[in-house]
């Protein structure tokens, strides 16, 4: 490949080629294949990872979850169990659910907990809680699963956990600052549910959606050791301005868990994990790997630049549009027809009453940066098929967009200024609408250039 323009390259290629990209990076996190490739039954021997249960001397093997990608990977692990499997439960977001079999799924609120979610909750600690040692909890859990799995500790209510949330959300919080908080808020987060299950054998499947993976963040380790305190909880509260404004019963609860009371969630070296199996199946690193390939096979120059994309997402749109001028007016970081993806979690701090997510302001912000560039696209990709509380995983740009708006009275900087990227975007069919994927592996960002 040379550096130059290739003339058989068109924006309608790149955009047939970019499809093919988000496909195949999808389809290597599909959650039921994850499952399946972690979990296998060979007659009266269950294998989870590298670790084999002997089923003779198991009990009661029962499913819990939750999740954006429960659906399937109950389906998955139902097929696998067939007759061991004696009950489960898996609370999924709305809309989100398939056909299962002895698996009963729970449609719930996200990404703002909901009663349908609190009620989820609790028949999962009581579930588990019934358990013995000589059964077995099969945990599965995903995306999303922060929200869905929602159990407030005594004192607090849901509206006081939705309160907290949507403020956390809004300010710009990182999901790390956000969980740290829902932890030391709630019974079955920060190795919660793990507490519930003991003395019976827990073996959780974990599909993350964080960037680098840390096990006690996705979906806010329910099954693993929390790092953080009562006193890093209230900090977060400090840093965000929540201090002083959120529900009294939450300030209560951290400041007397500050003081030794109520006690830490669950730490590394607590008996409780000595029964305690976590196993990731499936990843944004994974994801990202399978588009570079996937870009390589349609004649592209790819690389994955990186796995740890985060920051502000406007400002992160931007860093987009400069690889792309990069591309297109240096040939660099690797010579054209290329493709560079990043992968990660951006944030957006809510000022105005627009509509959107992190993804479609990261769009909007790249297009705004792109504006007479020419031969190269930025698209923004929310793995789950919904990019905040729209129904769109994303959008597409390039530096033809801002002249087609001017052209149509669309205004893309005001539209930015009010957090409004979603109907934006929409006025000028820019928006990805792919529907929910049912899986959740963060984000991912491409730089396509010809």
């Amino acid at each position: 490949m040379t550096g130059h323009e290739d003339a058989s390259w068109s924006y309608s290629r790149a955009r047939s080629v970019l499809e093919a990209v988000m496909g195949a990076a999808l389809e290597a996190v599909d959650p039921a294949a994850a499952v399946q490739r972690y979990l296998r039954r060979e007659r009266n021997r269950l294998l989870v990872g590298d670790q084999a249960y002997d089923l003779g001397q198991i009990g009661r093997v029962v499913i819990v979850g939750a999740g954006k990608a429960g659906a399937p990977m109950a389906q998955a692990a139902e097929s696998v169990l067939g007759d061991r499997l004696d009950e489960g439960l898996v609370v999924v977001k709305a809309g989100h659910t398939l056909p299962t079999h002895q698996v009963e799924l729970v449609e719930a609120g996200h990404p703002i907990p909901d009663e349908r979610g609190l009620r989820g909750s609790r028949r999962i600690q009581e579930l588990v809680s019934g358990l013995g040692a000589d059964d077995l909890v099969l945990c599965l859990m995903s995306g999303g699963g922060s929200a869905l799995l929602t159990y407030p500790s005594e004192g607090i209510t849901l509206a006081d956990l939705q309160q907290v949330t949507d403020g956390l959300l809004r300010a710009g919080a990182t999901i790390n600052e956000v969980n740290a908080v829902r932890k030391h808020l709630e019974r079955l987060k920060g190795g919660g549910l793990a507490r519930a299950a003991h003395p019976s054998r827990v073996a959780s499947l974990m599909l993350s959606d964080v960037v680098g993976d840390p096990l006690d963040v996705i979906a806010s380790g329910p099954t693993v050791p929390d790092p953080t305190t009562y006193a890093e909880a209230w900090s977060v509260m400090q840093r965000f301005g929540l201090d002083e404004s959120a529900p009294a019963s939450i300030r209560q609860r951290l400041q007397a868990g500050m003081a030794g009371e109520p006690p830490e969630t669950l730490k590394t070296g607590d008996p409780v994990m000595r029964r305690v199996q976590n196993q990731i199946v499936g990843s944004n690193a994974l994801a990202a790997d399978a588009a570079a390939g996937e870009a390589t096979a349609q004649g592209l120059n790819s690389v994955v630049l990186t796995t740890y994309l985060q920051g502000e997402a406007r400002e992160v749109g931007r860093v987009l549009a400069a690889l792309a001028h990069e591309l297109v007016l240096r040939d660099g970081p690797v010579p054209r027809p290329a493709c560079l993806i990043l992968g990660g979690e951006t944030t957006v701090t809510v000022r105005g009453d627009g509509k959107g997510g992190r993804n479609q302001e990261m769009a909007l912000a790249a297009a705004l940066a792109l504006a007479g560039l020419p031969n190269a696209l930025v698209a923004c990709l929310a793995t789950d098929g919904t990019d905040g509380p729209t129904d769109a995983a994303g959008a597409v740009v390039d530096g033809r967009t801002l002249a087609q708006a001017r052209e149509r009275g669309v205004d893309l900087q005001a539209g930015l200024a009010r957090n409004d990227a979603y109907h934006v975007l929409d006025a000028l069919g820019l928006l990805l609408k792919i529907g929910p994927t049912r899986t959740n592996v963060n984000d991912l960002a491409f730089v396509l250039a010809w």
